[in-house]
């Protein structure tokens, strides 16, 4: 293992953030001075913006968003009259173009649904999974499978290796979606396999995040990658507008391979992953390999988020779902999430509501961050009060402190409804894993904090009866054994740091 510093020299932002990131900051200051000097010049200028102020707070309070989400952005128009409202169009928005909500709307349901025999068969099983499942294909658009196998990689360095293997057997199409790409062992060892395809006449696609890739991707990467004849499209292009880009990023991960297999879970295509370099101690990460029918809701979306960024992109996605059955008595629903109008209803939030709610026994977390409204917070609350044992794992070595912080805000009123939290002792732990009673499990890129569950495009695999939730479990008490359980008594702070808290949980939905 190598530090960091010894890998290489920290990234610089590429002139082309740069200056998006300039321009983005200049048209906000001009409209600003612009505003002030009207009020200066102009008469009764000052009621144009009081009744843009009204406007904009009656915007926020009449949305269909959290209160918690909405009482700070209300504190930041009412406390900055001018600049407030300019912030919340920038950081607070999450609207979509009409162009990239249409086109995505097109692409969306080119995947017919999968056979409702698999309902019945879960519904004959358990009605209140059934019941979980039919809420999230109809939140989400995305289909139950049975028929597919699901292997469990307990770190990046396990699924690194069963990547490259299932890479260099692929025959047809490679398709990648991250929300990070780093150059180094893990992503150049990738790219090589791609470059061969490809002179093999393997179709390759790959997306990641413009904004997610901004401290370790040069800005033209895309460029390269397509020379290589990898047709490659960054998500959601930075361009330097006073709008809503920086939020409505991909964090998805994806890997499709011939379209029978499918990698998803928490690892990006980056070093630290798989404890090549070491940021912030050992990073504890977990993935899945699909292998079956329920593949091709991955390639769909991956397909869908590759036609809306690529503009001459083709919509011919049928020749793509090929997946064969693989017998499995299991019950496997990928499922995709991310901002309104796109998606009408917090598909990841009502999942994991539905899973904590569920639970008869037990309910185990694993969770890089733990930055939940009052409606989240409550629920596993509730889950602990009716005497269901509730266990999360958090990082004990953070890669924020300041989200680290507001992690640990959250702790005291879950501790007091007798939730255990643990932090990671050898490090930093990056996996999104949420486990009910060993029957229920849902897997993929969605952390417990705004971001994830409010800002971003994710995608995350609900099972139901699979043997791998045994592995899983298992791997939870592994990891919890190294891990140091938080006390109340440890967290009682004086006045200061009670005020601390307080400031930090009233504004971290803004983050």
């Amino acid at each position: 293992m190598k530090k960091e510093a010894e890998v290489s020299k920290q990234k610089q932002i590429p002139t082309r953030f740069v200056l998006a990131i300039s321009v983005t900051f200049i048209q906000t200051a001009t409209i600003i001075a612009m505003v002030l000097l009207l009020k200066i010049y102009v008469p009764y200028f000052d009621i144009a913006i009081i009744l843009t102020q009204i406007f904009v707070l009656g915007s926020i309070v009449s949305s269909d968003e959290n209160p918690d989400f909405k009482i700070p952005w209300i504190l930041v128009v009412l406390l900055l009259p001018i600049a407030g409202f300019m912030i919340y169009f920038i950081f607070g928005k999450r609207d979509l173009s009409s162009n990239y909500v249409a086109r995505m709307d097109k692409a969306e349901r080119s995947l017919q649904e999968s056979s409702n025999n698999y309902r019945k068969k879960l519904q004959e099983s358990s009605a209140q999974a059934y019941a979980d499942a039919i809420l999230i294909e109809k939140l989400s658009g995305n289909s139950l499978y049975m028929n597919t196998q699901v292997d469990y990689f307990p770190s990046g360095e396990a699924i690194f290796q069963s990547m490259l293997q299932d890479l260099k057997r692929a025959e047809k199409f490679i398709f990648i979606e991250s929300f990070i790409i780093q150059e180094g062992l893990f992503w150049n060892s990738i790219l090589d396999i791609l470059v061969d395809k490809v002179a093999k006449g393997v179709e390759v696609k790959v997306i990641y995040d413009d904004i997610g890739t901004m401290m370790t991707l040069p800005g033209d990467y895309y460029e390269t990658l397509t020379q290589m004849g990898i047709e490659t499209v960054p998500f959601a292009f930075l361009k330097g507008q006073a709008s809503s880009e920086f939020n409505n990023r991909s964090h998805r991960k994806i890997m499709v391979i011939d379209g029978q297999i499918a990698y998803t879970g928490g690892i990006n295509l980056a070093d630290e992953y798989i404890n090549e370099i070491e940021r912030f101690g050992h990073w504890k990460d977990v993935g899945i390999r699909l292998n079956g029918e329920a593949t091709n809701e991955l390639t769909n979306l991956f397909l869908i988020d590759f036609y809306t960024n690529q503009l001459d992109a083709s919509l011919d996605f049928k020749k793509y779902y090929i997946a064969r059955p693989v017998v499995n008595d299991s019950f496997v629903l990928p499922f995709g999430d991310g901002p309104s109008p796109v998606y009408s209803r917090h598909v990841s939030k009502q999942a994991i509501i539905n899973l904590l709610a569920s639970a008869k026994h037990y309910v185990h977390i694993t969770t890089p961050y733990l930055i939940i409204d009052d409606e989240l917070a409550n629920t596993i609350e509730r889950t602990a009060l009716r005497g269901i044992e509730v266990k999360i794992i958090t990082p004990g070595i953070p890669d924020k402190k300041i989200i680290f912080a507001m992690t640990r805000a959250n702790y005291v009123r879950l501790l007091n409804a007798g939730v255990e939290i643990y932090e990671y002792t050898p490090g930093f732990i990056h996996s999104k894993i949420y486990l009910a009673d060993g029957k229920t499990g849902i897997i993929g890129t969605v952390n417990l904090d705004y971001r994830s569950l409010v800002h971003h495009f994710e995608n995350s695999v609900w099972l139901y009866q699979d043997t791998v939730l045994n592995e899983i479990e298992t791997d939870f008490l592994a990891t919890l054994a190294e891990s140091r359980r938080v006390s109340l008594d440890e967290l009682k702070k004086d006045p200061l740091h009670k005020i601390i808290n307080i400031l930090l949980r009233a504004f971290s939905p803004l983050l």
